[in-house]
């Protein structure tokens, strides 16, 4: 920051509420930012300790700094996101989509074709719905609507040249309107169901279906009142897949989630009750701005971009503070002239979406990092973290569970170039070893994968095991045995805390362990790695615990007695239902607690 004073420029600064544009010594552009207080925000990049890195590289390159005040922190929102797409700095989050977003369109035809487009909606006539997420989720929605209505999904060219009835109408996947085996006003009800079915009017849609239905048996056609039956129960089978019918609510729903470095902004759009949308951002956050600041930074630039297809929702659930999204809230009145409300989730039907949010945000990221550039990047991390000669192509890392002595159980986690590869996952059940020896229980797992791998020529670069000294010493031994010596041996094993990122690493051999920076990103994979070798473990023991015992599973989960276990199976049927079910699902059991069912499922999850 050559020539410019920090000092002298910070005593003159405004406290009023305002936009701040930070600039480097060839004028280019750096950041903008807008504050409630500009002369305490601007500061705070100037402290001499606190700072993280990415900060940091940004205050160290600033040559000067301009300032634009305006008269509430709502404008500054307005101004700050107008300027961000004007000049696109490198330090701002920049909202980027290349894509159109896909529909589902209703043609303008006697008998209507229901077809995926993308594009301009205005070079063709008829009705849209939509936009959907992407493209999978769009022809998911057109199989359902095939399947409950018999709709057409032929083009015209072809509709119009048919003499005899196609596949689709073979497989009840179309009514054959092409050769006149349904009438017009029949096929036209069809569209109005599906209309229903797409607009999230579902009860209304149910109860059309159900007269039908009655109409039908009360004038004996009893063969079309089972097909009107079989639709409503495919119905009924959709909407509790979706678990999003909630009336008429129209609400975003926005959550953020950092893993292993990376950070996934979640939206899911629901409108009259109906999940419309659900996708995944990954913003950059190059000033190094705490969580909140950033998702409602990111939430103000992508309504007031205009990235909301689906329009401006009546509600926005998010967990913020009141005061602290009400700038977001003044500025889309401003904009829009229309006011927003704001939930922050905490109970009922809000709940459970933000929840799905947050659970979708977590996915997101953990897909991110399981990216074939990220899965390299992080695997040359590991080798320098450990000195080793190259990248190691693949890790495996050996865990052992176990309930004192009991169904002894070793598991095998492997990451490779394409992240965590489960189709490698291996489990060992542990025999003839005293109850409790875990050296010996490890060592037998560990000579029965590497002698197997061995013959196949396929041994890994890197095997990780979670211990260590002893354990590693064990495990040596066997390599030395097995004539193995292409393999790094490592062992990770947590410090007298037990807490995560005070781990020691030990190499086969050395007397002393490293001791990583928690932050390191190759350590992070290291725990990653031995987390997913751990539950995998887990998950094993207690299905062999479980078998070893004669009885259900069920009888292994905390908080739930009989009672509780008898309504839960009464509910579900079985257990294998059971796992398939969301926490709200579990929730609505007699007996049983939000709480205790996020417990449930935890449990019966390995996680």
């Amino acid at each position: 920051m050559s020539g410019f004073d920090i000092s002298a420029f910070l005593k003159t600064l405004t406290q009023r509420a305002g936009v701040y544009r930070m600039y480097s010594a060839d004028q280019q552009l750096l950041y903008v930012g807008k504050a409630k207080n500009l002369k305490n925000r601007v500061s705070s990049y100037f402290r001499s300790r606190g700072l993280n890195t990415k900060t940091v590289a940004l205050v160290s390159g600033i040559d000067y700094i301009e300032v634009t005040v305006t008269a509430s922190e709502a404008e500054a929102l307005l101004l700050e996101q107008t300027l961000i797409k004007q000049h696109r700095p490198p330090y701002n989050i920049l909202l980027k989509d290349d894509k159109s977003y896909p529909y589902l369109h209703l043609s303008d035809h006697a008998f209507p074709l229901l077809a995926y487009r993308r594009g301009k909606r205005s070079s063709r006539g008829g009705q849209y719905f939509g936009p959907y997420p992407n493209s999978a989720a769009v022809r998911e929605a057109l199989n359902y609507l095939q399947r409950l209505f018999l709709l057409r999904s032929c083009e015209d060219s072809y509709f119009n040249h048919r003499s005899r009835p196609c596949l689709q109408y073979e497989i009840k996947r179309c009514s054959a309107p092409c050769v006149g085996l349904v009438s017009e006003e029949d096929y036209r009800r069809d569209i109005y169901h599906a209309s229903l079915f797409l607009n999230g009017q579902n009860q209304q849609l149910m109860q059309n279906l159900q007269q039908q239905m009655l109409d039908a048996s009360g004038g004996l056609n009893f063969e079309r009142a089972a097909e009107i039956r079989d639709r409503i129960e495919l119905l009924r089978q959709v909407q509790e897949k979706q678990r999003v019918d909630s009336g008429n609510k129209d609400a975003d729903v926005w959550a953020l989630l950092e893993y292993e470095n990376v950070i996934c902004i979640h939206r899911l759009a629901f409108r009259q009750g109906r999940l419309v949308s659900s996708k995944n951002y990954y913003p950059d956050n190059p000033a190094g701005e705490e969580h909140a600041d950033l998702l409602l930074g990111y939430i103000g630039q992508f309504y007031l971009s205009d990235f909301a297809a689906e329009g401006m929702p009546a509600e926005l659930i998010v967990d913020a503070a009141a005061d602290e999204i009400a700038v977001v809230q003044e500025a889309l009145r401003l904009r829009f002239e229309r006011i927003v409300r704001h939930s922050r989730g905490v109970r009922g039907e809000p709940r459970q979406w933000r929840a799905m949010a947050e659970d979708n945000a977590r996915s997101g990221a953990q897909a991110k990092i399981s990216g074939h550039q990220v899965a390299r990047k992080k695997l040359a991390q590991v080798a320098e973290l450990l000195r080793l000669v190259r990248p190691p192509a693949r890790i495996e890392c050996f865990d052992i569970s176990h309930s004192k002595g009991e169904a002894t159980y070793a598991s095998c986690v492997v990451y490779d170039h394409e992240g965590l590869a489960k189709k490698r996952y291996r489990r060992f059940s542990i025999r003839g070893v005293t109850p409790g020896d875990d050296y010996a229980a490890l060592e037998q797992a560990v000579t029965r994968h590497l002698t197997r791998l061995k013959e196949q020529n396929d041994l890994p670069d890197l095997l990780m095991v979670d211990g260590g000294k002893g354990q590693v010493a064990r495990i040596q031994q066997v390599l030395l045995e097995l004539e193995i010596s292409t393999v790094a041996l490592w062992g990770i094993s947590k410090g007298e805390t037990r807490k995560s990122g005070w781990e020691f690493l030990w190499e086969a051999g050395a007397r002393q362990p490293i001791i990583p920076d928690a932050h390191d990103d190759g350590f992070r994979l290291l725990q990653l790695v031995r987390d997913e070798s751990h539950r995998f473990a887990i998950t094993g023991h207690r299905k062999q615990r479980a078998k070893s015992r004669g009885r259900s599973e069920l009888e292994d989960l905390q908080g739930v007695g009989p009672k509780r276990r008898r309504a839960l199976l009464l509910h579900f049927g079985s257990l294998k239902n059971m796992r398939g079910a969301p926490r709200e699902e579990i929730a609505r059991v007699p007996g049983v607690s939000q709480k205790l069912a996020d417990q449930i499922f935890v449990q019966l999850h390995g996680e």
